[in-house]
């Protein structure tokens, strides 16, 4: 916690200092009578981490569309990063979060803000709270209240939207506690090996000025915010554009992709941060930028490039963005500036686009949104979604896909053009909500650097227009202006007029029509307009709150029932007596379902080492060294057994171990207990 301010002096303080102290009052941080801006910097700084990993088992991913796709263990946990920023001249305030999820939902938006209402009052708004996604693919879904996104997944999921919302909220409420006098600094780099464009054809098609920006047809821009508190290293930001699939849709283990495996080598193998404890330590966060047309996979196969191995691509995409992101952190430079942020909801199925910012010079309008067909293919060097559409028709969402056959009217498809219309999204959302309408557009200031936060997936030279255009309005580099993806709602693609017309993957799933990313250029430049100039922005009209219309298709747990003659937590497969270090050691325990207890902020599994006499965990199902997997044995009897897995580094420290899996068991009248089970010893030589 923050020491106790000091006793005020009774002599009138200057105005600007008075703001700072008062916002440092309602902060509970120092206040300036003992943190001046001369020790420790011109900045309030807190840092934050949460859990927000969902159900492990039985629950469909989000990010591939694929109805086979079902959670069925952990790889790495998904972990939420906040950094709360205070000008202290002024008392404005920023909040920034970038959590591993595959999108930020407008469902997620309003959850977390009305969370941080009930605890801060209107300290905290959708104005000054940016909520980013790293868009890994291999995650829990069902957290949006949006039809086309839970389709895959059998609808609406409460305890992974639970996890979520109340993960970020806690990684926010960790930041502000942490709020300490401190300083920023940015830096700039490029990383030239860690994206592919896999739109090729579509970018060709951009004007020779926009091409020129991007050599070999990738953004390889990485933005690094370094902070400080005092004299001590906090955390960082690096922005780098690159999708989150290293990982296939063949996975079912929840994993936080490539972005995911930077941060946790920085916090975990370079800043010595464990995070299962309560103590603060560095927070890493690797946001995306403009990446609807980048691919980690740099053979455009799906989990090829640089290997044949997904999981080793992820390590070795994730460490490539990692040593760029501390070459540049090492390298960054103070900044100045304060903080601010304006956010505006625009109806973005009807913009009426000004001639200024069209490719002809005419005026033109968006669209309700429309699903193109070749959005049902997914992206093939990512990995393909639905096979076909009429396979979804065997699942328990047939009536759903029925109902989604609706014919898209001439004059829409006249609007749409050359989209081959398949799923009028927008009309349908007149009866129930399949795709979003209205969406929250919002820029925000931190210090030097201004994030233009979209909600949705923008290619390369989709972001570089809208940059070019909020940083003309700014009058500040391009390079000081950023396009942050995957935030604070999600509406699938934006590619420009010219992207548009080969009507690629990322084209068909263009909701809006040809002029979406104009509409989106005109209206940053709206709000770009008022964050220079200091001017209130009409903040337009709030989507509604959708929880109460959900449905799911998902059971949920009915009972467990441990292995006949065996307890909860009993070994089922043992360990050998010894391994050498480079081996993996593998175990099967007797368990309940992992749906009991998602076990947010806790862990399936721990491996431990024997230390005078104690047994003290050294790993748990967050690491990267473990699995844990969770298999049905026989789904009448409610039987299932836990598998952990444990690769065994070469720089383990030799000794004895053991592993420990915790798990929670429902009987047939519903009531959950928790339970744990350990091997015996082994030792590692």
């Amino acid at each position: 916690m923050p020491p106790p301010a000091a006793r005020p002096s009774r002599r009138r303080l200057p105005a600007a200092l008075l703001a700072a102290a008062l916002a440092a009052v309602t902060l509970g941080a120092p206040s300036p009578a003992s943190a001046s801006p001369t020790a420790g910097g011109d900045y309030l700084v807190g840092r934050g981490i949460a859990d927000v990993t969902g159900e492990a088992a039985e629950t469909g991913m989000m990010g591939y569309s694929s109805f086979d796709q079902k959670t069925s263990g952990i790889h790495q946990r998904q972990r939420s990063r906040a950094f709360v920023v205070v000008d202290r001249s002024s008392g404005k305030r920023v909040v920034y979060v970038n959590a591993d999820l595959a999108m930020i939902f407008q469902s997620v938006q309003q959850g977390v803000i009305a969370r941080l209402k009930e605890r801060y009052g209107d300290l905290y708004d959708e104005e000054n709270v940016l909520l980013s996604a790293t868009h890994t693919h291999s995650g829990p879904g069902g957290y949006s209240h949006h039809v086309a996104y839970n389709l895959s997944v059998l609808g609406f999921q409460k305890e992974t939207y639970r996890a979520v919302v109340d993960g970020i909220t806690d990684s926010v409420a960790e930041a502000h506690e942490d709020l300490r006098p401190g300083t920023m600094s940015l830096g700039t780099g490029t990383l030239t090996n860690a994206s592919v464009n896999r739109s090729r054809e579509a970018f060709d098609r951009n004007p020779a000025s926009d091409r020129s920006a991007f050599p070999d047809a990738i953004d390889p821009a990485m933005t690094v915010l370094r902070f400080k508190q005092g004299d001590e290293d906090a955390g960082a930001i690096s922005w780098f554009a690159t999708h989150n699939t290293s990982i296939t849709n063949g996975n079912t283990l929840i994993s936080p992709d490539n972005k995911g495996y930077a941060a946790y080598a920085w916090e975990h193998d370079h800043a010595g941060v464990r995070h299962l404890d309560d103590t603060p330590g560095f927070v890493a966060a690797f946001p995306n930028t403009n990446a609807g047309d980048m691919s980690p996979n740099l053979n455009l196969k799906p989990g090829s490039g640089p290997t044949e191995d997904e999981f080793e691509n992820t390590r070795i995409i994730g460490e490539r963005q990692l040593d760029k992101a501390r070459e540049v952190y090492a390298d960054a430079r103070p900044v100045s500036g304060g903080v601010d942020s304006r956010l505006a909801y625009v109806d973005m199925e009807n913009v009426t686009v000004r001639p200024e910012y069209t490719p002809d010079g005419e005026e033109h309008r968006t669209c309700p949104a429309v699903v193109g067909a070749s959005t049902l293919a997914g992206s093939v060097e990512d990995g393909p979604a639905i096979p076909g559409f009429e396979e979804g028709t065997r699942t328990p969402v047939a009536g759903i896909i029925d109902a989604l056959r609706l014919d898209t009217p001439s004059w829409l498809r006249t609007c749409q053009y050359p989209k081959a219309s398949l799923i009028p999204t927008g009309l349908l959302s007149e009866i129930h909500p399949v795709t979003p309408q209205r969406l929250p557009l919002q820029i925000m200031k931190i210090g030097e650097l201004h994030l233009v936060a979209a909600p949705g997936e923008f290619t390369i030279t989709s972001g570089l227009r809208v940059r070019r255009t909020v940083a003309e309005r700014l009058g500040v580099p391009l390079d000081r202006v950023l396009l942050q993806g995957y935030a604070n709602a999600y509406s699938q693609y934006v590619t420009t007029p010219e992207e548009y017309d080969t009507q690629n993957y990322e084209g068909g799933s263009t909701l809006y029509g040809r002029y979406t990313l104009p509409a989106y250029q005109q209206e940053y430049a709206r709000i770009a307009d008022s964050l220079r100039e200091g001017t209130a922005l009409e903040r337009g009209t709030a989507p509604p709150d959708e929880s109460g219309r959900q449905f799911t298709f998902q059971t949920g747990v009915v009972y467990d029932n441990p292995p006949a003659g065996k307890a909860y937590g009993a070994v089922l497969k043992a360990p050998d007596a010894a391994y050498a270090r480079g081996s993996t050691a593998t175990v099967e325990f007797a368990t309940g379902h992992p749906k009991n207890d998602v076990r947010r902020g806790s862990t399936f599994l721990e491996v431990q080492r024997l230390e005078n006499g104690s047994w003290k965990r050294v790993l748990d199902d967050g690491d990267w060294e473990t699995t844990y997997r969770w298999t049905r044995l026989n789904g009448l009897t409610g039987t299932s057994k836990a598998t952990v897995t444990w690769d065994i580094a070469a720089d383990t420290a030799p000794g004895a171990y053991r592993i420990v899996h915790h798990g929670d068991a429902k009987n047939l009248l519903g009531k959950i207990t928790p339970f744990t089970g350990a091997t015996g010893t082994f030792t590692v030589r």
